[in-house]
């Protein structure tokens, strides 16, 4: 099918834009059993999968089972019908690689119209090296910033000057001492421009980076969730963990 392997950049989920959409359908379906059936769901997973794998799928015009192996799946509903011309010696990798022709000019159809949409709602930002910037505060579930929940807290920090460009999506800032336990290259989406040159910056004093994992109101766990990469892994309290999930903590007591 031609694949090729992408590598992601940290908060920022957009580079790999169909695990995420592949995600978001199964979460859906796994909402959907964890709703009917409760405390059984698990048990319909097998349903579940095989539901996804014979639906269709606009972008190759066919069901993921058909275009893995050449044919549509025959379900109990069409056990009665007659069935489909058997193939034999070349005549299967013949039909094979017509179903790998057309299974590439249907990506390559569903990724311009996607990519037309895209692009009608998107800008380019490019900035200067000397250009100030501000810079997006990543979330991080479980923490304060500036006193404040999350939510409530600065969206962004700085501004902070670029000394540097990294190819075509990423700029190096000159940072505080402060910040220097944080890696000082960032993707474009994380900035923002500061359109006159800054007199005076916003303190971060607040926004400390601490070599161990802990802090004032008790020790930090880092977690990596179920479905999520490394990089999109969080700082939890360790007292909300073993709360919530004493089970991950049983070998150590």
């Amino acid at each position: 099918m031609d694949t090729r392997l992408n590598f992601s950049s940290a908060y920022h989920p957009r580079t790999d834009g169909q695990t995420e959409r592949i995600n978001q359908i199964l979460q859906d379906m796994l909402r959907a059993c964890a709703i009917q059936y409760s405390i059984s769901w698990d048990k319909s997973l097998p349903y579940a999968e095989f539901s996804y794998n014979n639906s269709y799928q606009a972008s190759v015009n066919m069901s993921p089972f058909q275009a893995l192996y050449g044919r549509c799946f025959r379900t109990p509903l069409h056990w009665d019908q007659p069935g489909e011309k058997q193939l034999f010696g070349l005549e299967i990798i013949e039909d094979a690689e017509r179903q790998v022709r057309m299974i590439r000019e249907n990506l390559r159809i569903a990724q311009t119209r996607q990519k037309s949409y895209a692009d009608h709602r998107r800008r380019d930002l490019k900035f200067a090296v000397g250009d100030y910037v501000y810079l997006k505060v990543s979330p991080i579930r479980g923490l304060r910033r500036f006193k404040v929940k999350e939510k409530l807290a600065p969206r962004y920090i700085g501004p902070f000057k670029i000394i540097d460009r990294k190819g075509e999506v990423a700029y190096q800032l000159e940072l505080p001492d402060r910040l220097s336990g944080v890696h000082n290259v960032f993707h474009v989406s994380q900035l923002k421009k500061c359109l006159r040159v800054p007199e005076e910056q916003l303190q971060v004093d607040d926004l400390n980076v601490v070599s161990n994992s802990d802090f004032e109101d008790g020790k930090l766990c880092k977690v990596k969730w179920s479905h999520h990469t490394a990089e999109e892994a969080t700082s939890e309290k360790e007292d909300d963990l073993r709360a919530d999930y004493p089970e991950l903590f049983a070998s150590q007591s």
